[in-house]
C-alpha cells in the first residue's frame, strides 16, 4: 500500500526555499523552477498514486536536474572534425579580442552618434570604413547574416524584377533554407540558366536583357566534379556592365585574405572577386573571416548607399555587440602575419601534427583507464573546415578511434559530461578529432569522469 497521499505533496514556496533546490533556482530562475514544480505536482495529482520523490524537496531536485541537464546553452568540445560547424556555433572568438570589447558593451558608447560634431552618426560606419580598406571596395555595409546581405540585394536592386542563376548554383543552406524561397521572398523572380554541371555566358546573355542584375552564387556547401563548365567572373562582370545592370556575387564563406599563405587551401577573396570585375560581393562574418554572425557587403559607393537606404536595412541591421566584435576581428587582419595568434579558428586550422599527436597521446591515456574493456587506437584522419567552406577541401587531422559494445550508448554518456564532448561515429568506431580537443588539460579532466558501463 502506498503510504503517500495527495495531502503530503509539500506546498511549492516552501519547496522554493528549501536549500536542495537553492542551485536550480540560481541557475534557471525563480519563476522557471516554480512553473517546473507546479507542472510536477499537476502530473501527480492527476494519477492514482503519489511516488515517494513528490513528498520531498530533494525529490525535486533530483528529477529536475535530470530534466534540464541537456538544457540551456552550454560550452562544449567539438571533436567532431568539422571544424566550422553550424551546429555548434561556428567559428570561435578569441578571449583577448572579447575582453577589448567589453567596455564598448557594458558602458554607454558612441554607436550611432559622431563625436567630431555633436551629431547622429551612421551605427556601421566604423566597420564599414575598416572592411572597405581591407577588401579594396569603394564602400561597405553590415547585416545580421549572410542570408540577410543577399535577400537585402535582391530587394534593393530587384523588387518584381528577374534575376538569372544559373541551375548549377541554386543551393540550399543549413536549416533547409533554399536560395530561390530566399530570392522569392525578396520580391525578385528567378530566371534558371544553363544545367547543374554546365552554365555558359551564353545561357546568361539569353535573359539578360531582361534581368535586373546578374548574379553568381558560391556553391560553398557541395562540390560538383567532372563534365563541368561555369561562367567566369569577368565574363559576367563584362556582361553586366554592358546591359547597365549590377553584377552580383555571393561569396558564402568568404576568407578575407589568401588563406595558402597559411598552407591551407585557396578560397576566393572579396578583394579578388571585386578585382574580377564584381559591383557588389557579399560574405559571411563567421565562417572563414572567424568573427561573430553577419553579412558583408562590399562594392560600389553608389550601390551600397542604396542598400542603406532601403527600410529593410533597419529590421536587418546588427546590434552593438555584433559590430564591436567585428571590428575587433577586422582590426586583427590589419597585421596578417600576427593573425594566426588572434584568430582562433586560423590557430585551429594551422595546427601541426605533433601538437595533434601530443594531444592524441593523452587522451588515449586517459581513456585507456576509464574504459577499460574498449579498443582505442591513434588514427589519421582528414578533418572538414565545414559550414560550406571549401567543401571539396579536406586537412589531414589525428582523432583517437573508439571501438566499443554500444557506441551509440557512448556518445550519449560523452554529451552527459558536465562539458559535452561531442563526437562522431564512423564506420563502426566513435572518433574524437584532436583539432577540438583545446583546452587540453579540461578535455582530460572532463574525460576522467566518464562512467560508462
Amino acid at each position: 500500500m502506498n503510504p503517500f497521499s495527495k495531502r503530503d505533496l509539500p506546498a511549492i514556496e516552501r519547496l522554493l526555499a528549501a536549500p536542495e533546490l537553492a542551485q536550480l533556482v540560481s541557475v534557471h530562475g525563480q519563476e522557471t523552477v516554480k512553473s517546473a514544480l507546479r507542472e510536477l505536482q499537476a502530473e501527480v495529482r492527476a494519477g492514482s498514486d503519489v511516488p515517494a520523490w513528490a513528498v520531498s524537496a530533494s525529490g525535486y531536485a533530483a528529477l529536475l536536474r535530470n530534466r534540464w541537464a541537456s538544457q540551456g546553452y552550454r560550452p562544449v568540445f567539438n571533436l567532431t572534425g568539422t571544424i566550422i560547424h553550424t551546429n555548434l556555433g561556428r567559428a570561435l572568438l578569441d578571449r583577448r579580442l572579447w575582453r577589448d570589447v567589453e567596455p564598448l558593451v557594458t558602458r554607454p558608447m558612441n554607436l550611432e552618434f559622431d563625436l567630431e560634431s555633436g551629431q547622429r552618426g551612421h551605427r556601421d560606419s566604423h566597420v564599414a570604413e575598416r572592411l572597405s580598406r581591407l577588401c579594396g571596395a569603394e564602400a561597405a555595409t553590415v547585416v545580421n547574416n549572410g542570408a540577410a546581405a543577399l535577400l537585402l540585394i535582391l530587394n534593393t536592386f530587384a523588387l518584381s524584377r528577374k534575376v538569372p542563376v544559373s541551375r548549377g548554383e541554386l543551393i540550399e543552406i543549413g536549416g533547409s533554407f533554399r536560395l530561390p524561397e530566399i530570392m522569392a521572398r525578396s520580391g525578385a523572380s528567378l530566371i534558371e540558366v544553363g544545367t547543374t554541371n554546365r552554365t555558359r555566358i551564353a545561357d546568361f546573355a539569353k535573359v539578360v536583357g531582361e534581368s535586373a542584375l546578374l548574379l553568381k552564387v558560391h556553391p560553398s556547401n557541395y562540390h560538383i566534379e567532372g563534365f563541368t563548365e561555369s561562367a567566369t567572373n569577368r565574363d559576367m562582370a563584362e556582361l553586366a556592365k554592358r546591359n547597365s545592370i549590377p553584377f552580383v556575387v555571393d561569396l558564402g564563406s568568404g576568407a578575407l585574405i589568401d588563406l595558402t599563405r597559411y598552407g591551407l587551401p585557396h578560397e576566393p577573396t572579396p578583394y579578388e572577386v571585386l578585382n574580377e570585375g564584381a559591383d557588389l560581393v557579399s560574405f559571411s562574418g563567421d565562417k572563414l573571416l572567424g568573427s561573430i554572425q553577419a553579412g558583408l557587403i562590399v562594392g560600389s559607393r553608389d550601390l551600397i548607399d542604396a542598400l542603406d537606404k532601403n527600410p529593410l536595412k533597419r529590421a536587418l541591421r546588427c546590434d552593438k555587440v555584433t559590430l564591436t566584435l567585428l571590428d575587433a576581428t577586422l582590426h586583427a587582419y590589419e597585421a596578417p602575419d600576427s593573425l594566426p595568434e588572434r584568430l582562433p579558428l586560423l590557430r585551429t586550422l594551422t595546427l601541426p601534427m605533433p601538437t595533434l599527436t601530443t594531444r592524441a597521446e593523452a587522451v588515449v591515456a586517459v581513456l585507456n583507464r576509464v574504459l577499460p574493456d574498449a579498443c582505442i587506437s591513434i588514427e589519421n584522419a582528414s578533418a572538414q573546415i565545414g559550414s560550406g567552406s571549401l567543401p571539396d577541401q579536406t586537412l589531414p587531422s589525428l582523432c583517437v578511434r573508439i571501438e566499443t559494445v554500444s557506441l551509440d550508448a557512448l556518445a550519449t554518456n560523452l554529451r552527459k559530461l558536465s562539458v559535452p564532448v561531442i563526437s562522431r561515429i564512423h564506420k563502426d568506431a566513435l572518433w574524437l578529432d584532436m583539432r577540438g580537443a583545446d583546452p587540453l588539460d579540461e578535455l582530460l579532466t572532463v574525460l576522467g569522469t566518464l562512467n560508462h558501463r
